[in-house]
């Protein structure tokens, strides 16, 4: 079809024996395939960054672009409908979807180039002609683009337009056709999977993209849950969780009343913060770290936001001066992962403990610990949060645990924040069943401590055997997941091409220190970390032979996402 649309029909290159066109980009570019019923509709192409070259390259000097040429540009290029369809939806459409693709992996600006006689359908979907125009062949194009922001106010209409029509759309992108409110936290393999699935879906699933634990909760914890299950599925919970509140002081040593415990972690994010941050303050996120501390800071309640991206060292330490010095400007919030998530970084023994106890005391210093257990338990910081002034600790109880279905978590802090927590706290928001569980968790410690001992192992041996892949990277961790860079491949395409074979990874669209090289792989027990290495194993070999020379006339690489083509672990 790109043949015979752009060399046959329209003339801008000549026509070749074999009937194929494609360029040097096609080795990463990423195509959105539309079919109507078995027959080929359209597609469009989107050229991410990450690669060093946009075909708008071959026609301008980046020096005389009216745009900055950064991580956030995308470039849509190859539009093509077959003749049958180009009075049909289909170009709305894929223009739509290649926008979708676009805002969901971090775009910030599209770019194009688009074909003189169709500019008006370009500026309907919201891109605007810059007055550059260049010829290629027979053809005439004009530079267009746009920022994400004008476009999305310009998409709000076909959206509305698709959504009527979707009962006819089969929507396969891994991605959804509307954007969601809320924060991003992934979880694509579970949304795939549903609430209740079958064992024969779930041992065809490998759901590395979540950091559940590997490992089943401790038999006491079990034996609880299945005591009674009736009872607990048909009885209210105790109001305010206070046995529960108990539990957790007892095991971390704390007075019961610097103890707020939630429905998860998440929970607490989105109650706590919004209570103890006013409108407008200025917060620090030490980066990378999860979307809903930014979603509520910054759409919720429009805090003025400042990014400090800790790289660490090789010996995966990262560098408390770098942190110490930023805590003199006096924030109102600040926000860190110890250890990180996804990076997996920690910062030395004992630095973070001297960092905070030196902080301004105005600043309230927010700490994640969810995956402290998996490191060194013993340098959590709860004990001393709850004798500050300044300092809470959030922790989830369900990857430690093994309690993510449960949805479990608590703050540690002053007493005087958590009795501010306390007060938009509704009654019930912890169910009987997790609360039964998690006391019967922390009743447990010696189970876990062995766990954390096996999953350590598990992770080494990972990284180990992922380092043998060729062009892959992993970065040493202390958690439950190994951070990997890639090399000649982008981590959207490695993530597509494993979720078709079943393995579901992580990669980090948004982020800018992360989003076309690092993917986030679960630690599984033994089986399931062979698996892992196999299907990686498969999608290097495949993408390897996919990549055309120059000037081979291989034809456009396979689909990567499509509207209308279900692949066999396809979104639902």
């Amino acid at each position: 079809m790109r043949h015979a649309v752009y060399a046959s029909e329209l003339g801008q290159h000549s026509e070749n024996l074999d009937r194929r066109l494609t360029d040097e980009l096609d080795a990463f570019n990423h195509y959105l395939v539309a079919r109507v019923g078995n027959q080929l509709g359209g597609f469009v192409s989107i050229t991410p960054p990450g690669h060093g070259r946009y075909s708008i390259d071959k026609y301008f000097a980046r020096s005389d672009l009216p745009f900055s040429v950064d991580d956030g540009l995308f470039e849509v290029r190859i539009l093509t409908v077959d003749r049958a369809f180009r009075r049909s939806i289909l170009a709305g459409l894929l223009m739509y979807g290649a926008f979708r693709w676009s805002e969901d992996h971090g775009a910030t600006r599209i770019v194009g180039i688009g074909r003189h006689e169709i500019l008006p359908l370009y500026e309907r979907a919201g891109l605007r002609p810059l007055g550059i125009t260049i010829r290629s062949g027979a053809v005439r194009f004009e530079l267009i683009a746009a920022t994400v922001a004008e476009l999305r106010a310009a998409n709000e209409r076909f959206a509305k337009l698709a959504a009527r029509a979707s009962p006819g759309i089969e929507w396969s992108l891994s991605i959804p056709m509307e954007r969601r409110p809320g924060a991003f936290h992934g979880g694509a393999s579970h949304s795939h999977l549903g609430a209740q699935p079958s064992p024969e879906a779930r041992a065809k699933i490998i759901s590395a993209d979540v950091l559940d634990a590997w490992f089943p909760p401790s038999p006491g914890v079990l034996s609880g849950l299945s005591g009674d299950l009736a009872f607990l599925s048909m009885s209210s919970p105790p109001t305010y969780a206070v046995e529960l509140q108990r539990a957790i002081a007892a095991a971390r040593g704390v007075n019961p009343s610097a103890i707020v415990p939630g429905a998860g972690l998440s929970d607490l994010i989105f109650r706590a913060l919004t209570r103890w941050v006013r409108p407008g303050a200025r917060v620090l996120l030490v980066e990378p770290l999860y979307g809903e501390y930014a979603h509520v800071l910054v759409q919720y309640l429009g805090c003025q936001l400042n990014s400090l991206t800790i790289d660490p060292a090789m010996g995966g330490f990262a560098d408390p001066a770098t942190l110490s010095r930023h805590l003199e400007r006096g924030y109102d919030l600040v926000v860190l992962v110890e250890p990180n998530n996804p990076a997996g970084y920690r910062f030395p023994p004992g630095a973070l403990l001297e960092i905070l106890a030196r902080a301004p005391k105005r600043t309230l210093i927010w700490v994640d610990e969810t995956y402290v257990d998996f490191a060194e338990p013993q340098e959590s910081l709860e004990s001393f949060a709850a004798r500050s002034e300044n300092v809470v600790i959030g922790k989830s109880m369900s990857k430690a645990y093994a309690l993510s279905g449960l949805r479990v978590g608590y703050l540690c802090g002053p007493s005087r924040l958590a009795k501010e927590a306390w007060a938009v706290t509704p009654p019930w928001n912890i169910s009987r069943p997790a609360q039964v569980a998690a006391i019967a968790a922390l009743g447990d410690p010696g189970y876990y401590a062995e766990r954390y001992r096996e999953t350590a192992g598990l992770r080494q041996d990972l990284e180990a055997r992922l380092a043998l892949l060729p062009g892959v990277r992993p970065r040493r961790g202390v958690a439950n997941f190994v951070l990997c860079e890639f090399e000649g491949i982008d981590a959207p395409t490695v993530v597509e091409l494993a979720r078709r074979r079943g393995l579901f990874l992580r990669d980090f669209p948004t982020d800018p220190a992360l989003r076309w090289r690092a993917i986030r792989i679960a630690v599984g027990d033994g089986r399931t970390n062979d698996r892992v290495i196999g299907i990686l194993e498969k999608v290097l070999e495949e993408h390897g032979d996919r990549v055309p020379a120059p000037v081979a006339r291989t034809g456009m690489r396979a689909a990567v996402a499509a509207v209308g083509y279900r692949s066999p672990v396809a979104e639902p």
